[in-house]
């Protein structure tokens, strides 16, 4: 069980309670409140957490070489965190002293202390040196046998390179990207995206306030410029939250209607909409219920959230890989209803962020077979290589892309219109 919340709090002591909701519970970080925090201590914790999932292996690695056996998991994980601080450059009294103190009040702490005093001393003077000789972050077993299959262990192994480190932040400009990149000293991407290095907190930078941009992954940002409304098109956002496509939708002049499945995730939505000063209808509801007519329609369907993985690094520990069955069934039912929705000559793009090609490149192939009538629009979008087009004409996104720019998340899209 994770460490319970304490009144006065810490980043440590919260990124702990979040590694033990993720390790000992299968719950995401984000399902794990850190409200008693100020927004930059949140941030700290989280990243402190997101930075020990992502190097796990090394961690434990470094800390088998002082320890006969693992601790219980809340003292191993404060031991995971401050290993990872103390190899990371952090100043080593200060990580090794909170540490062991946290430790001490733990129940039965007391008998772990001088353990946990010893074990750090050590890593602060040695670990460095194994922490350089460690494991890489391998992909679960589950993730990395079908896309060893589908794109070979040279694309797979720079995969999880680009999984170990944190990713840099990615805006989309409400108007002029070109002008956001130059007033917040960010790279403007070849697809329009803005690029800021890793830390930074977004509330604070400026524009934020004024709702001159939101945080997008460069990946996100391609299906909704793919599927390019026209001003005063009305265009359905299916699985809308939190609510980034409805947004891009919205500045293209489209009548947007935006529906999602969880009320919860709608107030983000809604929130985002008020921020920006951008209108959009929204429904709170199953989209295999909704009915109307639509010249456009954007389906982001739910899926395994693999692409995401280096934002997420939590993601292999609570996902289970018997539920991409029913997640790609889902997506065929979500798929199958949403083309009754198109207007003759309408447009449908159908998107996940998932490397599965089971939900994605298999789905496409899926769908054209269940309406040979369709037809496949292949993508010309600025900035995208030829390479990234796949065989039946969809668009494959993955983390080893753009590698000296820092990658991207791993989408797949295709758009098609209904005859």
């Amino acid at each position: 069980m994770p460490a319970p919340k304490s009144a006065s709090e810490t980043p440590r002591m919260a990124a702990a309670r979040l590694l033990g909701a993720v390790l000992g519970d299968g719950r995401m970080l984000s399902e794990e409140p850190l409200g008693s925090l100020a927004a930059p201590d949140r941030a700290r914790a989280q990243r402190l957490a997101s930075e020990t999932l992502r190097n796990l292996s090394r961690a434990d690695h470094v800390l088998a070489a002082f320890l006969r056996k693992p601790p219980p998991l809340a003292v191993q994980n404060v031991l995971r965190i401050a290993t990872v601080e103390l190899c990371s450059g952090g100043d080593a009294h200060g990580v090794v002293n909170d540490a062991v103190n946290r430790i001490a009040r733990m129940k039965n702490g007391q008998a772990l202390k001088g353990l946990a005093n010893a074990v750090l001393r050590k890593v602060a003077t040695e670990g460095t040196v194994l922490w350089a000789e460690g494991p890489h972050a391998y992909l679960a077993d589950w993730i990395r046998k079908p896309l060893l299959a589908a794109w070979g262990k040279e694309a797979v192994r720079a995969m999880e390179t680009t999984f170990s480190a944190t990713p840099p932040l990615d805006l989309t400009a409400k108007t002029d990207p070109a002008a956001l990149a130059t007033s917040l000293g960010g790279q403007l991407l070849p697809t329009g995206s803005v690029r800021l290095p890793a830390g930074q907190q977004v509330s604070t930078l400026p524009g934020f306030e004024t709702g001159a941009f939101w945080v997008q992954d460069a990946a996100a940002a391609l299906p909704a410029r793919l599927l390019a409304p026209q001003k005063g098109e009305r265009v359905l956002d299916i699985c809308a939250a939190p609510g980034g496509k409805t947004m891009q939708l919205a500045t293209m002049g489209a009548d947007v209607t935006a529906l999602d499945i969880s009320p919860r995730r709608m107030e983000r939505v809604r929130e985002n909409l008020a921020r920006t000063d951008l209108t959009a209808r929204l429904f709170t509801g199953d989209a295999l219920d909704h009915q109307g007519q639509y010249n456009a329609i954007l389906l982001d369907a739910p899926c395994s959230a693999t692409g995401t993985l280096r934002r997420h690094p939590d993601l292999p520990h609570v996902r289970a890989p018997e539920a991409i069955a029913d997640l790609a069934a889902l997506q065929s039912q979500l798929i199958d209803h949403a083309l009754t929705l198109l207007a003759p000559g309408g447009r449908l793009v159908f998107c996940t962020c998932s490397l599965m090609p089971k939900e994605g490149e298999a789905q496409a192939r899926a769908m054209l077979t269940r309406h040979p009538s369709l037809k496949v629009d292949r993508p010309a979008l600025e900035g995208v290589p030829a390479e990234w087009i796949t065989q039946e004409g969809g668009l494959r996104t993955r983390p080893d892309y753009w590698p000296d720019q820092g990658g991207l998340d791993g989408f797949y899209m295709i758009r098609v219109t209904r005859p």
